[in-house]
């Protein structure tokens, strides 16, 4: 296959590059980390003002008709510097349904400022019990009155703190999965915050008979169209992934050439050769494999499904891999926080389980080889 970026490709990725290396040390990053969750930070207004926030959607919304390969760039540079902005979970995953769902007026109201920076969404897709399964859903939406009333419970929302709204599936009367959106100050919701492992910040949502107007209904039918999104959101986690990989492999082997033993630095070891050798085979085998999905996205349902979960699931098993790998070669200190490496290892582990694990895509992998 012959991939080569474009001339704009690669000078956004340079300006990614120095824009990551210049704002994103490791204590920048701390100090964000610590920080209140805020939508409006400097950082997130800087990727407004770079057109970052637009470049994922089409001309036809008010975005810049970015394509999967461009997407791959911005999160691969996200993931090379552990990036702490809700990118994906508070822009590409909401913002994409609202743009395949939403009518003119809808997506003034919703759309339009979360391209501009002014505000952040989150999607609450997740029920516990479900494992992955997006259509495996027991949240409950009733119209009554002229209104929908939701009841039900949404676990692992990422970004729900800094939501100015929810988008929140629910299964209707009449079978079918809908999308509601939902005001963080909306009565009847309550939420249970946290971090997850590597530091994002999600929560639990209940909805306990929330009631909503019927403009709050994105659509009545959102099987395909979620489908597709959450397809766009592992492409995306695949390309974050390789850049996190990148950064534990050079941290890893520049600690080895630094740390000396019996008067050698670690790095003339012929074992730790051949197991950084093993490192950056996984790595450009996975790179390999974010490209094939970010490639597919324009792909037929099937194929694309098919291609992504694939790439989703070698990609989590050599996530794990790097990271293991990491925290080892630079032994006891590689567990403490003050080791930065430790930090990369967190989230490639935590890789593996957002949008399903290595498990769950290897048996989607096996159900759509079985339909062909």
């Amino acid at each position: 296959m012959d991939f080569a970026l474009t001339d704009e490709q690669r000078m956004l990725e340079e300006t990614l590059t120095r824009l990551v290396a210049d704002q994103i040390s490791p204590e920048q990053r701390r100090t964000m980390l610590a920080a209140a969750p805020n939508g409006s930070s400097a950082l997130w207004r800087t990727f407004a003002e770079l057109g970052l926030l637009h470049m994922p959607f089409s001309e036809e919304v008010g975005g810049l008709g970015g394509d999967g390969t461009d997407l791959m760039i911005i999160m691969q540079a996200l993931g090379r510097g552990l990036v702490p902005e809700p990118y994906l979970a508070g822009l590409v995953l909401p913002g994409q349904l609202i743009a395949l769902t939403a009518n003119s007026e809808q997506q003034t109201r919703w759309l339009a400022p979360l391209l501009e920076g002014e505000h952040q969404l989150a999607l609450a897709w997740q029920e516990i019990g479900a494992r992955y399964d997006a259509f495996t859903v027991s949240t409950q939406a009733t119209q009554q009155g002229g209104q929908w009333q939701l009841t039900g419970r949404k676990d692992v929302v990422l970004n729900l703190e800094s939501a100015a709204a929810t988008l929140v599936s629910a299964q209707l009367a009449n079978g079918k999965l809908g999308l509601f959106i939902v005001p963080a100050d909306a009565p009847g919701t309550s939420t249970h915050l946290y971090r997850t492992i590597d530091d994002q910040p999600a929560g639990d949502l209940t909805l306990d008979s929330v009631t909503l107007p019927l403009t709050n209904c994105l659509s009545e039918d959102i099987s395909d169209v979620l489908a597709e999104v959450l397809a766009v959101g592992r492409a995306a986690l695949c390309a974050q992934a390789i850049g996190a990989m990148e950064e534990a492999c050079d941290q890893t082997l520049a600690y080895l050439k630094e740390r000396k033993q019996f008067g050698a630095p670690l790095s003339t070891f012929q074992a730790l050769q051949h197991r950084m050798v093993d490192m950056h085979l996984h790595l450009e085998q996975s790179r390999s494999m974010a490209i094939l999905a970010a490639t597919s996205l324009a792909l037929p349902a099937s194929e694309r499904d098919y291609k992504i979960a694939a790439a989703k699931a070698y990609c989590g098993e050599s996530a794990r891999f790097i990271a293991e790998q990491a925290i080892q070669l630079h032994g006891a200190m590689g567990m403490t926080e003050e080791c930065y490496v430790a930090n990369y290892a967190k989230h490639l582990v935590m890789f593996d389980h957002y949008l399903g694990d290595s498990d769950y895509h290897l048996e989607t992998v096996s159900e759509l080889l079985k339909v062909a």
